[in-house]
C-alpha cells in the first residue's frame, strides 16, 4: 500500500506555477517586440558615441573611417595628449569648470531657500509671484538674449566668467526652485511643529530638516545646474570675445575649427569635454532616478 503524503505546500510552491504550466504559456510577442524597440533605441543612442572614442584612439587622420567601427583597430593615446596641450584646451576645460561649479553651488542655496519660502510661508501676492516665476520657463531664451546683452553691458559683466556664472544661475532659479518647492511641501508639518515646540528656529529647521529630507531633489537639482552650465553654448559666445576666457563649448567649437580635418584630435577633445559630464550623473545617478520619480509613485 502506498504512503499519501498530507503534509502541506507552502504557499510559495502553492503559488508558483508548475513546468507544465509555464511550458503551456503562449509566446508573448510583443514583450518580444518592445525589447527589441529598447535594444535598437539604446544601440542608436549609443553607436555614435562609442564612433567617436573609437576614432579618438587611432592615429589622426583627415578622413573618417569608411565603414565606421566601434573598437580602435591601432590604440594610441597621441590625440588625446595633442588635444589637452594644443589651443589652450587645458584653460578652456578649467574655465568651464570654474564656472559651472560655481553656478550649480549658487543655484541650488540660492533656489532652495526660495523653494523653502514658497513651500512653508505665506505671504502677500504668493501664487503671483511663484507664477511669474514658473512663466520664465516657458520664454525661449533666444528672445530675451538681446535684453540679457544689454543688461550684462550696463552690469560691466562682458568678458567676465563671473558674469556667465550670473546669468546663468538666474536661468537656472525657476526650474531648480518649481523641483525643490515639490519636495518641501512633502515634509510632514507634525515634523516642523515638533521643532517648533522644541525652540527650533526657521534657519535650524531649515538646515537640520528640510534639507536632510531633500537631498535626493536637491542632487537632482546639482546635476540639471551643471550640465546646463557645463553645455551652453549661445549665451557664452555671445558675451565673451576675449580668447582666455572661452569655455569649453567655445574651444571645441574654435578648435574644430582650426583642425576641421584632423578627425583625431577633434573627437579626443570632444570625448575630454563629455567626461566631466558623465562623472556627474554617474555620482548622482541613485538621487537623480530617486528624484524624477518621487513625484509619480504617491
Amino acid at each position: 500500500m502506498t504512503a499519501i503524503s498530507l503534509k502541506p505546500k507552502s504557499s510559495r510552491e502553492a503559488d508558483s506555477p508548475s513546468r507544465d504550466e509555464r511550458s503551456k504559456r503562449p509566446f508573448n510577442i510583443w514583450l518580444l517586440v518592445r525589447v527589441a524597440i529598447v535594444v535598437c533605441g539604446a544601440v542608436m543612442m549609443v553607436a555614435p558615441f562609442m564612433i567617436m572614442v573609437s576614432t579618438s584612439l587611432e592615429p589622426n587622420t583627415a578622413t573618417l573611417p569608411n565603414p565606421p567601427h566601434f573598437l580602435p583597430q591601432t590604440l594610441t593615446p597621441a590625440n588625446y595628449e595633442e588635444a589637452w596641450t594644443e589651443n589652450n584646451f587645458a584653460g578652456f576645460f578649467g574655465n568651464s569648470a570654474y564656472v559651472s561649479v560655481l553656478t550649480t553651488v549658487a543655484a541650488v542655496v540660492i533656489s532652495s531657500m526660495t523653494a523653502f519660502a514658497f513651500a512653508r510661508f505665506d505671504f502677500p501676492l504668493k501664487n503671483l509671484m511663484f507664477s511669474l516665476l514658473l512663466a520664465g520657463l516657458m520664454i525661449p531664451g533666444i528672445v530675451v538674449i538681446v535684453p540679457q546683452f544689454v543688461l550684462a553691458k550696463s552690469l560691466n559683466m562682458l568678458d567676465s566668467l563671473e558674469g556667465l556664472v550670473f546669468f546663468y544661475t538666474a536661468g537656472q532659479i525657476a526650474f531648480t526652485t518649481f523641483l525643490l518647492r515639490a519636495f518641501f511641501e512633502r515634509v510632514p508639518r507634525e515634523l516642523d511643529e515638533a521643532m517648533t515646540v522644541d525652540g527650533a528656529g526657521i534657519l535650524r529647521k531649515f538646515l537640520v530638516l528640510y534639507i536632510p529630507l531633500a537631498r535626493p531633489a536637491l542632487a537632482t537639482a546639482a546635476v540639471f545646474s551643471f550640465l546646463g552650465a557645463w553645455d551652453e553654448y549661445v549665451w557664452a559666445l555671445t558675451v565673451i570675445s576675449d580668447a582666455t576666457k572661452r569655455t569649453l563649448p567655445l574651444g571645441i567649437a574654435a578648435f574644430q575649427g582650426e583642425h576641421s580635418t584632423a578627425w583625431g584630435l577633434v573627437f579626443a577633445a570632444s570625448t575630454l569635454a563629455v567626461i566631466p559630464v558623465i562623472a556627474v550623473y554617474v555620482a548622482g545617478q541613485k538621487h537623480l532616478i530617486a528624484g524624477i520619480t518621487t513625484g509619480a509613485v504617491k
